[in-house]
């Protein structure tokens, strides 16, 4: 479930292209045309190809994007007092949330804006 998170990066496979002076890579879900034609011989007949294939930007090595991932997991830890992640669970109370407008802000609907 982190292939997005990690496309883009030296180690995911896909293309490297450039355009625009812009680094991109190719991604593409392991139900996508692409990956079953690549991998099994194309879509069956039976099947449907789900996925899409996009272009990612360039990300550079893999490292970066773990690093990102530690200092976030760093910055938790900070704020509810953990010393770990073990401990994370003890530090924090859950809360449900079914609200699915946030009213403090407002609506984020662009379309309304004037001109």
């Amino acid at each position: 479930m982190c292939g997005g998170m990690f496309a883009g990066t030296d180690e995911s496979k896909g293309e490297t292209v450039e355009r625009d002076g812009k680094r991109y890579k190719q991604f593409y879900g392991m139900s996508s045309s692409t990956a079953m034609s690549k991998h099994s011989g194309g879509v069956a007949e039976y099947r449907s190809s789900e996925g899409k294939t996009v272009e990612v930007p360039y990300r550079g090595p893999v490292s970066a994007v773990l690093l990102d991932l530690l200092g976030g997991l760093r910055s938790a830890c900070t704020y509810i007092g953990a010393a770990s992640i073990k401990e994370m669970p003890r530090r924090t109370t859950f809360i449900r949330v079914t609200q699915q407008l946030n009213q403090v802000f407002g609506s984020h609907d662009m379309s309304s804006q004037g001109s």
